[in-house]
Parts: C-alpha cells; structure tokens; sequence
C-alpha cells in the first residue's frame, strides 16, 4: 500500500475513534449530571459548532469520515486484508461496503453542520422506521431492519469474546504492553458496542410489533432507554466502554500494520 492510502486510512480510523471518544465522554458527563449530553454521531458532531476551533475540528472530522469511507470501500473492492472470494471473505467485504454506506451517510452528515444545513438532531430512526412502516409490507420490513442490527450487536459480541480482533494484534508484532492494552480495550469497547446496538435492535422490533415508529430510536434513544431502565451506572459504563472504544481504534491506527496491503 502506498504512503497516500496509508495515511488515508490511518486518517480514517482515528477520525472514528475521535467521534466514538466525543461520544462516550458527552454521554458519560450528561449521566453523571456534568454537562454533556447523551449523543448519538450527529449530534456529538453537533458539539464542535461552539467555536471557530470547533468548527475546525468538524471539517477535520467531516474529511476523516470520507477518508474511512475511502478505506472501507478499498477494503471492500481490493481486499487488501486477503478475505477471499469464499462465503466468508464475501461476508466480510460486504461488511466492510455497509460499514462505508454507513460512515458515508455520517460524513454527510458532517459535512451539513458545517455548512449549517444539518437536520434536527435525533429524528433520524424514527424517521426511518416511520417511511418503512407507510409502505406496503411495512412491518416486515421494520422486522427486517431490526433483525439486522440485532445480528450486529451479536457480531460485536462475537468479536469481543473470541479471537476475531485477538489474532489481528498479535499479528502487528506490538509491545506486549501495547498488545495487552488493545486486547482490554477492545474487548470493553465491543461490548459497550454491542450493548447500544442490541437496545437499538429492541427498540426497533418494538416499533414493528406495536406498528408505531415512536418506540424506534438510535443510539441517544438507545442512552436513555439504558438509563430509565437499568440505572445511571449502567448508561455511565456503557458510555465509559465507547471512549474506550475510541481510544482502541486511535492506538490501531498508529499500530494497525499496512505492509501486507
């Protein structure tokens, strides 16, 4: 991999573990009642409009997404991890083509706050969940939506409680220090990643059963639902869990070994 693309990913990955960060540590302060508030990816991005700093650190933020999308696309199309053509590589490059759609839509997102078009922070779930359930089928299609996020949150189980992301940095050849590190942090923040995403799957299968896209919601509904059900220190470490996911994909990206690609 040439140095261009390199830096591109390595821009890419940090950009995300910067917006996982700022996500995490909003949503802790606004738990433990010290400002902050409890953000989903817009409306962390949202944050950062305060100042001219701030919105110097949005555009950076807004060119690192498309840097991860440019990344998740590359790995999809040229397979430099050496997937395969198999049902498992495939499996995993159109992961990683989702993963760039998603981070697209994100980095579009971006790019409207910073040119101060960006839409009420929040809807976009319900939103969602509201056009699907008006159409025809509707509600098989909300059951669709909610089937794949849960069988996301179980990746993300599956990946913090097996080898899958274990074996990646033991392969970097790292300091044990910096391989122990990664190995807690990344199994903290998978979980946490885990967690959100399964609350957002039940969230949307309870808008399909009850036929209201009201009881959907993404990853702030996800906070609060945490919070009035299981108490302020579950939100609190779940929110600890994400910052720590963030600071795991910042050492990746410094680590992360591009030679092979």
């Amino acid at each position: 991999m040439d140095f261009n693309k390199e830096s591109i990913a390595r821009f890419g990955i940090a950009t995300k573990g910067f917006v996982y960060i700022l996500i995490g540590v909003l949503t802790f302060m606004a738990a433990i009642g010290t400002g902050g508030s409890k953000s989903g990816s817009s409306d962390a991005m949202r944050s950062l409009q305060n100042n001219t700093l701030g919105s110097i650190l949005l555009g950076i933020t807004a060119a690192g997404l498309v840097a991860y999308v440019f990344w998740r696309f590359y790995q999809a199309i040229m397979d430099p991890d050496k997937e395969g053509k198999d049902l498992k590589g495939i499996g995993n490059r159109l992961g990683f083509f989702s993963s760039g759609v998603f981070y697209g839509l994100m980095a579009f997102s971006a790019i409207q706050i910073l040119i101060g078009s960006g839409g009420e922070s929040g809807d976009g779930q319900e939103s969602l969940i509201a056009t699907a359930l008006n159409r025809p089928a509707g509600q098989v299609i909300v059951l669709i939506i909610a089937t794949i996020f849960l069988g996301r949150a179980i990746f993300q189980m599956v990946i913090a409680y097996t080898e899958l992301y274990k074996k990646r940095i033991k392969a970097q050849n790292l300091d044990p220090k910096i391989q122990k590190l990664m190995v807690t942090l990344g199994k903290i923040g998978y979980t946490s990643r885990g967690i959100v995403i399964g609350v957002i799957a039940f969230l949307t299968y309870r808008a399909a059963f009850s036929y209201s896209s009201e009881e959907a919601g993404g990853t702030k509904d996800a906070f609060s639902f945490l919070q009035d059900e299981f108490g302020t220190l579950v939100l609190s470490l779940v929110a600890l869990g994400l910052t720590m996911f963030g600071i795991f994909l910042l050492i990746n990206a410094r680590y992360r070994d591009m030679k092979s690609v």
